[in-house]
């Protein structure tokens, strides 16, 4: 008897325990640097004995990648590579591999730089990386391959570590992420001459919400700017929907069990300073767009997750794909009866999950659900070549 009340004893007051400590790391999570950590998680490199500099190392060919680094309007410093896609680098292998070796110190002068600005039906993939690592960490080398798949004489991919990551300088916010993206695209319009019609963005995980606020900022300007297409992987509604869901390197449940308390989760959400209000933005990029004079290019949007994706739920694109489609119909429709439309008209491919296409006038929205794929390695998929290839309306 004394050795059971001793067992339950122990139990309680490691339950006790335990409950502390959630409730202070809860506690901490109101405070906005911490919480800036949890989001971006931009100290967990994953590439801590890797110089990024050196792309061959992650099994690129010499001088497949030129590393150089782009400067913000508020000075800040944005490490970034430029993919040659395969074909293009086979025909021009000689003269690449006798150029200088990494980083570059004047971008304009390398032979990568000048096919990209140089040949009139060159494409450029704009890619934003997700939450932690490096842009050489993880599946994302791989991924980088994919951009480039459905035509590989042509598409050019530019990757950047915003802010704060990798060997970039600053510290990431929401405000400051946004600039970086914005910085990305005017270097390839103005600097490397890419007209917006021969660019899509393509973007992951965090990544996605950086875009959406990309092209969202583009197309409210008093001259707007519309890119050939976007394509998002494993997004999210917003932070705030995503603190009931998310797992902490797709393990560690961030609120989860907060989240079986309604009242008491939506009192923590008013603490979050990150917004990355994704749904909202995508919504009224439609709404602009289908406003626009005819004159303008259609939006061509298309978001993949796999149903096993165990870091950002697929329930999230099934959202912002409710949310683009409510506001491309003068009317709009519920998300119940959306969802019936769906079943009705989306294609089947078993193992290889489903699609949904909705189409007006101005534009296009899809939604491709696999079934495999987790959070990461999706990205070098199939079918996100397609989706990239689909979104060059000249590769179509």
């Amino acid at each position: 008897m004394v050795a059971l009340l001793t067992s339950l004893r122990s139990t309680f007051y490691g339950l006790l325990a335990s409950t502390g400590l959630y409730a202070l790391f809860i506690g901490l999570l109101t405070i906005p640097v911490l919480q800036d950590q949890v989001i971006y998680l931009n100290r967990v490199t994953l590439t801590w004995f890797q110089d990024v500099n050196i792309p061959e190392q992650w099994g690129f060919l010499r001088n497949q990648v030129s590393p150089f680094f782009l400067k913000t309007p508020d000075g800040e410093s944005l490490h970034a590579w430029h993919i040659l896609p395969l074909g293009l680098y086979q025909q021009h292998q000689t003269a690449l591999t006798d150029e200088p070796h990494g980083l570059a110190s004047d971008i304009k002068e390398r032979i990568s730089f000048k096919l990209l600005r140089d040949d009139p039906s060159s494409l450029l993939v704009l890619y934003f990386h997700g939450a932690a690592g490096t842009l050489g960490s993880g599946w994302r080398p791989p991924s980088y391959r994919a951009m480039s798949a459905g035509a590989p004489y042509r598409i050019h991919t530019l990757a950047i570590d915003y802010r704060g990551f990798g060997a970039s300088s600053g510290s990431p916010s929401e405000e400051g992420l946004l600039t970086d993206a914005i910085t990305l695209a005017e270097w390839a319009m103005k600097e490397a001459g890419i007209p917006p019609s021969r660019i899509v963005i393509f973007a992951q995980s965090l990544g996605t919400a950086v875009s959406l606020s990309l092209i969202h900022h583009m197309a409210t300007r008093p001259e707007p700017v519309l890119f050939s297409g976007v394509v998002l992987v494993a997004p999210f509604a917003d932070v705030e929907s995503l603190t009931a869901t998310y797992r902490i390197a797709g393990t560690i449940p961030l609120l989860d069990p907060v989240a079986r308390f309604p009242r008491l989760l939506c009192w923590l959400n008013t603490f979050i300073k990150t917004k990355w209000p994704s749904k909202s933005k995508l919504a009224d990029f439609i709404r602009r767009c289908e406003d626009m004079d005819q004159g303008f290019s259609g939006y061509d949007i298309t978001m993949i997750h796999a149903e096993d994706d165990y870091n950002i739920p697929w329930s999230h694109s099934e959202q912002l794909f409710w949310h683009a489609v409510n506001a491309s119909m003068p009317r709009g429709i519920t998300f119940e009866d959306l969802e019936e439309e769906k079943i009705a008209s989306r294609v089947n491919n078993n193992a290889g999950g489903w699609a949904v296409e909705r189409r007006t006038s101005r534009g296009v929205i899809r939604e491709e659900i696999m079934k495999y794929g987790l959070h990461d390695r999706i990205m070098s998929y199939p079918v996100v070549s397609l989706a990239v290839m689909r979104a060059f309306h000249t590769l179509r």
